[in-house]
């Protein structure tokens, strides 16, 4: 089984991938979250120019955020300075969209973007739309060798719904979700594959990767420490934020939260109901997102609920929990390293010893 790692980009990111990569981790997934943390490219890189073998992924990109031919660009670029260890992650948005008061994009025009993408990285020409005008466009000197088109970049879908899954499937994509707890990543890892299976796929051609949020507890130490609240406490804040999205902007709900119906949620979708400004009460709302629990909400962030929605345990316990997921079908496991709390690589390391 593999281990990555995921990040909220920053420019001295590469500071950890390179530890990461010492410590036998496998992947560094960058997060493309525009206006919470740095820009995934310029992070990755940084990262290409200071590792050796770890692979570097988006993880995930946002098609309305970047038009096609910048992102096809900037992939084969990397791919310049990291040979062959480039993923592409894309998903139709949560984070980076309703960061801006947006709902997900279309799925179709996921699927058309990630056309674009590739046949642009297959140096083909390609139709492409922008200010209501279609036009061709393919790369003009690739033989320049300014960027690198040669290499394989493989696609890795972020999908949660059926829809998204079975395109994950035409496309023979990787795929990648959040995973909160052991039974229900075993159930989306069984509808994943049920997918795989109907589009004629080899089961093992399979690549599943699940993103989780957690922090290794000591002898006793309770899911709300200190520790545990920075390090676990921004995914199960995560859950909240998006109730209150859901509540207050009328947006479609998401996956199945274990939250749902908590007196946490309740009480902070009445707090976020007096977030000011009120005619963009998100911006209150997703401040912080994965990155730290803000004051005002820490009292709905409570150890119940850190422990519902994130790999927060002993370690034997999340040893127990990842060996789960990988009997179920997950290639991948790859943990959130909150920036200020960097130093719980060395626990996640520990915990990958005895999958290797």
């Amino acid at each position: 089984m593999d281990f990555g790692i995921a990040l909220p980009a920053a420019a001295d990111s590469w500071k950890i991938v390179q530890r990461a990569e010492e410590l036998g981790f496998t992947h560094a997934w960058f997060y493309d979250t525009q206006m919470l943390s740095a820009d995934c490219f310029v992070a990755m890189a940084a990262a290409a120019v200071n590792t050796r073998r770890i692979r570097l992924g988006t993880g995930v990109l946002v098609p309305s955020n970047r038009i096609a031919p910048v992102t096809a660009n900037a992939l084969a670029s990397l791919n310049r300075l990291a040979p062959g260890r480039i993923d592409f992650g894309v998903g139709t948005g949560f984070t980076a969209r309703r960061a801006m008061g947006f709902g997900a994009m279309k799925i179709k025009a996921m699927e058309a973007y990630v056309a674009q993408v590739y046949g642009l990285l297959r140096g083909e020409t390609v139709d492409f739309e922008m200010e209501g005008q279609e036009h061709k466009i393919r790369f003009l000197n690739p033989e320049a060798e300014l960027f690198n088109i040669r290499d394989p970049i493989p696609l890795h879908l972020s999908a949660f719904g059926p829809r998204s899954r079975a395109l994950t499937a035409r496309l023979a994509a990787g795929w990648i979700t959040f995973v909160s707890t052991v039974e229900t990543g075993a159930r989306e890892v069984a509808a994943m594959r049920d997918e795989w299976l109907k589009a004629g796929r080899a089961p093992a051609d399979l690549s599943a990767t699940a993103f989780a949020l957690g922090c290794v507890l000591g002898d006793d130490e309770p899911a709300d420490s200190d520790r545990a609240m920075a390090q676990a406490g921004p995914r199960a804040a995560v859950m909240l934020h998006r109730a209150a999205d859901e509540a207050l902007s009328g947006l479609a709900p998401g996956t199945s939260m274990p939250s749902k119906a908590r007196a946490e949620t309740e009480g902070y979708i009445a707090l976020a109901r007096s977030f000011e400004p009120a005619d963009a009460r998100y911006l209150q709302n997703h401040r912080g997102h994965l990155l730290f629990v803000k004051p005002e909400e820490r009292r709905f962030v409570t150890a119940d609920l850190i422990r519902a929605t994130t790999f927060t345990a002993t370690e034997a316990e999340i040893r127990r929990r990842i060996g789960t997921l990988r009997d179920a079908g997950y290639t991948q496991f790859t943990i959130q390293l909150v920036p200020g709390q960097e130093d719980a690589i060395a626990d996640w390391a520990r915990v990958r010893g005895t999958f290797a």
